[in-house]
């Protein structure tokens, strides 16, 4: 039963992918990536249809057993922000950024941008009302924990601008978040991490490009790890909160790919894998 969520997810996304690969080319869905190759895109929708379809085979399993431990939390929360993606990817603005976007509002505008950070909101304090991820009823640490899942969202979304990036920082808050993680919490968050090796890979590679719908679900689930990872220390939820915030601050005011391609050891890593 431990691997079951796992396994669920990466069988449901290897499937499902090329599948979808050739469905989006056909039907002319590309986008142009920074080196000017069209690629299928959003190819993130894999990870909500994958993700429906693993949830659907680990509950099933958990009937069987009467074992509701493998069953995902903040599956909806994470569903929720691929919808909010997939319609900012399709009916997309020309307001980017939290300023851009706030910006349109104060001329009228309602842009699909700030539909998908309202809409992100909504779903963040839904999923921390349903108190699963929080060892106590602290204030504090609800709202800590809001901010964490809002803030790694986007985030992800500003880090999405060269091929594997995504895949590469969540694989980071992942491997750091192991050790803070119990056997239930691991094997529910389990579910999502099969879809998101699955289609970074494809992004890797340049196969495909994620869009919205793909680099706001892998935060999404990067702020799962995250406020699991801290719950029961105020301090700790405190301080990834912080971090959060500076780094998104810097990427509306600078820019993050400006500073990765800048630097020795960032550039190097973030090079790891792609096509020459």
């Amino acid at each position: 039963m431990r691997f079951v969520p796992l396994i669920a997810g990466l069988a449901a996304s290897a499937a499902l992918a090329p599948a979808l690969l050739r469905g989006l080319a056909e039907g002319g869905f590309v986008r142009q990536n920074y080196r000017g190759a069209h690629l299928p895109c959003p190819f993130g929708i894999v990870l909500a249809l994958a993700l429906i379809l693993a949830a659907a085979l680990t509950a099933s399993v958990a009937l069987l057993d009467d074992d509701p431990s493998v069953l995902p939390v903040g599956l909806a929360f994470v569903l929720g922000v691929a919808f909010l993606g997939l319609v900012d990817d399709q009916f997309t603005t020309s307001s980017r950024g939290l300023r851009g976007h706030l910006k349109g509002v104060l001329r009228g505008e309602l842009s699909t941008g700030a539909i998908k950070a309202v809409g992100t909101a909504a779903l963040a304090l839904v999923v921390v009302a349903e108190g699963r991820l929080l060892f106590g009823d602290s204030v504090a640490d609800s709202a800590l924990a809001f901010a964490i899942l809002v803030l790694a969202t986007n985030l992800f979304n500003l880090l999405d601008l060269r091929p594997g990036r995504t895949l590469k920082a969540f694989a980071l808050v992942a491997l750091g978040c192991l050790p803070a993680l119990d056997g239930d919490t691991l094997r529910q968050l389990g579910l999502f991490v099969g879809p998101i090796v699955v289609a970074g890979l494809y992004d890797l590679r340049e196969r495909a490009m994620l869009g919205d719908s793909g680099s706001n679900v892998i935060g999404a689930v990067a702020g799962l790890f995250l406020v699991a990872a801290a719950s029961g220390s105020t301090v700790a939820l405190g301080a990834i909160a912080a971090a959060l915030l500076l780094v998104t601050l810097y990427g509306e005011v600078r820019s993050i790919n400006a500073l990765v391609e800048s630097t020795p050891g960032l550039k190097h890593l973030d090079s790891l894998g792609r096509p020459a």
